[in-house]
């Protein structure tokens, strides 16, 4: 069974104190995770690629030249790729490139995501995170209490100061509980997540 690490007020490791994930989320598919992340970046998609085909492009009407005695090809419209200005052949359209992916699989892969940060403890829970200052300077010395290259930190709720500290952080990422998704949890090497943020995800 996979444990969180529990950090103290202090930011330092709880030798007492651990908590321990469900036993079901050392149960999860791993192909959950994938079907998310590849759900969630297509969703990322611009889709803003437009093309006109021979029909979307203006001009045309005439006939450029008779049908036969050029002892050339037939040109039955200028508007055809084959000239300069004409239509593109199979360019890009509007297209819908949303993969529909079950609630169900949602929650299963932040599950499979979360404890695969616990399994390397990589996943640290403490009471709360406020920087009182709202200076950068003090959120880099709790971030070097950890000990991580990047991390992404979970709130409850946002806190103007804590925000702002956070703000400049290299390879620091702050989210309320609300915003937090599987794709995000995979995308950083650790997470520092509040109490109440833990308790209500997991």
């Amino acid at each position: 069974m996979s444990k969180a690490v529990v950090l103290t007020k202090s930011f330092a490791k709880s030798k007492t104190q651990n908590v321990e994930l469900p036993q079901k989320f050392d149960e999860i598919n791993s192909h959950n995770l994938y079907l998310y992340v590849k759900s969630h970046l297509a969703s990322l998609r611009a889709n803003s690629a437009r093309v006109k085909n021979r029909s979307a492009v203006s001009g045309g009407g005439k006939k450029p030249k008779a049908q036969k005695g050029s002892g050339g090809a037939r040109w039955g419209s200028m508007r055809s790729p084959l000239f300069v200005g004409g239509g593109q052949i199979f360019g890009p359209t509007k297209r819908n490139y949303n993969q529909k992916i079950n609630k169900k699989q949602k929650v299963l892969a932040l599950q499979y995501a979360l404890n695969e940060h616990a399994k390397a403890d990589k996943l640290f829970v403490v009471d709360s995170v406020k920087i009182e200052s709202g200076k950068t300077k003090d959120a880099v010395a709790l971030l070097n209490k950890l000990e991580q290259r990047d991390t992404l930190v979970v709130v409850e709720n946002f806190d103007e100061k804590t925000y702002l500290a956070f703000r400049n952080v290299k390879n620091c990422y702050v989210i309320e509980r609300s915003e937090i998704n599987a794709y995000i949890v995979a995308a950083y090497r650790s997470i520092l997540i509040e109490k109440a943020a833990f308790d209500a995800l997991v």
